[in-house]
């Protein structure tokens, strides 16, 4: 008489760190969503003539992405994005809503996830030997730059209806500002990376 199959009983022992790793990173999506939100809050400076302010947003976004890893930087930047979408006031100048995301700087928003994911893919998988050197940290933060600069281009090209010229001329003065936040994302999470080495095993 065959006996029955009788289903493995889970091990608390092996479903606690499940739990604490999982816990751990909603956590840390949460705080990166909130610590975007609190860089993009900080008074902006106008620049160019696409009617776009400078603030630390970029920063947080690659931020995220670099430390993070590729997708829970982009959950965390997505969160930040719904916050702002669903009404509260997260984006630059205190905005919120819809709205946002058919202005001057939409093109820069919806570039945001994927351009944390990109730093992060190329931290996390590309450059992992050498995710604890600022050097090869600033290459995967600046190639999330471009593609948000390209994309916020591109917005700025469709939104006012001029010409690819006066889109890059719209976009030039940020080059500069977001050079400057790729150093300091590299510096930061290189940092991190040193002190928690299993931040991206997860």
């Amino acid at each position: 008489m065959a006996m029955a199959e009788t289903a493995p009983t889970p091990s608390p022992a092996t479903d606690a760190p499940r739990r604490r790793s999982t816990s751990t990173d909603l956590a840390l999506i949460a705080a990166f969503a909130a610590l975007i939100a609190a860089c993009a809050v900080v008074g902006g400076i106008p620049a160019g003539g696409g009617n776009v302010e400078i603030t630390l947003q970029t920063f947080g976004v690659l931020l995220a992405g670099c430390v993070l890893g590729m997708t829970r930087g982009f959950l965390a930047v997505s969160l930040y994005l719904l916050l702002g979408a669903i009404g509260l006031p997260v984006f630059a100048g205190h905005s919120a809503g819809l709205s946002v995301f058919t202005g001057a700087s939409a093109g820069y928003l919806i570039s945001f996830p994927f351009a944390a994911a990109l730093a992060g893919f190329l931290v996390q998988y590309v450059f992992p030997e050498h995710r604890t050197r600022a050097l090869w940290v600033f290459l995967a933060a600046m190639a999330g730059t471009v593609l948000n600069h390209v994309c916020g281009v591109v917005g700025m090209k469709i939104y006012f209806d001029v010409t690819w010229k006066q889109a890059f001329t719209f976009d030039a003065p940020f080059w500069i500002g977001d050079i400057v936040k790729s150093l300091v994302v590299a510096v930061v999470a290189a940092e991190v990376h040193r002190a928690f080495p299993r931040l991206l095993g997860r």
